[in-house]
This record gives C-alpha cells, structure tokens and sequence, in this order.
C-alpha cells in the first residue's frame, strides 16, 4: 500500500492514506543504508504490520526543514514593516526554481502604503510578473485556494510578513496567532522543529517553522537558468558569466531597463555565494 509521510516524532512514522494516517515505523534496512524519511515522502508500506518498506523517488528534498515533494511554495512578501527586501525575495525564487517548486510570490500589506508607494510597488511586481511568475496579493483569497487545492504546498517569508494571518483568512478554525504557531495544532512558537503536513482546502500545508537554509546549491550554469528572465536574452558566448564580457546580452538588458537592476545583483551575490563553495 502506498501512502504520504505526513509528520515524524523520534522513530514513528505518520503515514497518511486517503483519510487515515497510520504509525509506522522503519525497517531496519533503512538504517543500515543510512536512509531517513522525510515529511512529505510517499513510501510503500505494509499497514498490517505498520511497517515502511519502500520509499518512492522524490521530486525534490530540503535539509532544512526535512522535508521533501512540496509542489508549491507561496513566498510571503510584505511591503511594509518588515518592508521589502529584493534580494530575499529572489533568493527564495532561485532556491525554488532549483529545486523544481512552483514559486508564487503573495503581496501582504499593501493597504498600508499610499497611492503612490502602492504604485510603485504595483510596478515592481508586474516585473516578476512579466517574467513569468505568478503575483497574487494577499486578499485575493480565491486564486490562493484554486493553487491549494489537490498540491503540496508550504509558506515562507520573512517574520511578520503576514503568512499566520493570511492562513487565518483560508482557514479560521486554526486561530493562528500572529507570529506563533497555532497552540490548537499542538504547538508553541516557531522555536519548535517539528513539521508536520496538514490538509488544507483540497491539499497539504506543511507546517514548519519555516526554511532555516537558504544555501544554494548546484552548478553556475544552473544558477544562471534559475534567473528565468535570463532566458529571453541568450548571449553570443554559451559559456557566457554575464559578469565582465563585453558582448553580455544580459548586461545590455539591464542597461537598456528590461533586467530589474535588483535582479542583476542578485544574480552577482549569489553567483558569488555559489563559486565559493
């Protein structure tokens, strides 16, 4: 029978099938072979004997948390107090185009700046959005749950960017308290590294106190194609660094305007981050 990790607490081992979840444990096989379990691993398992047996291929994995096959990643952005950060937000777009999750970025607090910081944040935005991403602002709560539904999915952002009220506007039994974890959940704060995946509207919510690693992994090549704006632009030189070459295409777009400066740089701090390792 197969079945879904849906949480981990010391050697036990959740395994939801359909609507049951099932304790489990591990064969000793996998402890022999130094293989660990994730929240969100779909494994084969023998429910009599409640018993992991296989676990299936996975689509992608994180360290921290330890999870693996998240579908989609809402990343949280909030525009006032915590205000935005460029380079977090493009980080955690590259970190999920690396890892083959479907990023969407939320807009949260809007309603706190005026006409024109809005606008120029609007603009802002519609460069992403221009590139292909999907920007949803956070009271557009119909598209968010049309993305929910039948995918796994986490939110990450900044603290306080608004993901435990917005969770609280998609799911108002949880009682969320703003920058806790839900006490109803079994929980205190986001000091706690248990995870766990909850069914939320049609789908999963993993629940975790969020993603501790931003380290970026992978090849430069892979890096330059996690920019995906990159691609509308291809240089003369396929080996090209879009550092210090004369013919850069992609230095030539952001002269020209049509590559976000922001982005630029982003790209040359994480390229640096990347050729370090």
């Amino acid at each position: 029978m197969q079945g879904q990790i849906v949480k981990i607490e010391s050697s036990l081992y959740t395994v939801e099938n359909h609507n049951d979840r099932i304790p489990c444990v591990l064969r000793g096989k996998f402890r022999k072979q130094h293989i660990l379990p994730r929240v969100g691993d779909y494994v084969v398992f023998d429910e009599k004997q409640q018993v992991i047996e296989e676990i299936l291929p996975r689509k992608n994995a994180f360290l921290r948390p330890f999870v693996a096959n998240i579908d989609i990643a809402f990343i949280v952005t909030s525009v006032h107090i915590p205000n935005l950060v460029p380079t977090l937000l493009d980080k955690l777009l590259v970190l999920m185009e690396l890892n083959q999750v479907k990023p969407i970025i939320c807009v949260t607090k809007m309603d706190l700046l005026n006409e024109k910081e809005q606008n120029e944040k609007k603009k802002f935005f519609s460069y992403y959005a221009s590139c292909g991403y999907e920007v949803i602002y956070n009271y557009e709560l119909k598209k968010i749950k049309q993305q929910l539904e039948g995918n796994t999915c986490v939110f990450v952002g900044q603290t306080g960017a608004g993901k435990s009220t917005l969770l609280n506007h998609l799911e108002p039994n949880w009682h969320l308290k703003t920058g806790e974890v839900s006490k109803s959940l079994g929980r205190g704060r986001h000091t706690t590294r248990t995870v766990e995946l909850l069914s939320l509207l049609g789908g999963k919510l993993l629940d975790t106190p969020g993603f501790s690693s931003l380290e970026l992994t992978g090849s430069e090549e892979e890096l330059k194609n996690a920019f995906i704006e990159f691609r509308k632009y291809p240089c003369p030189f396929k080996d090209c660094t879009h550092t210090k070459e004369k013919e850069c295409s992609i230095k030539e777009q952001v002269e020209k305007g049509n590559i976000l400066k922001s982005r630029y740089e982003s790209y040359l701090q994480f390229r640096f981050e990347v050729m370090k390792k």
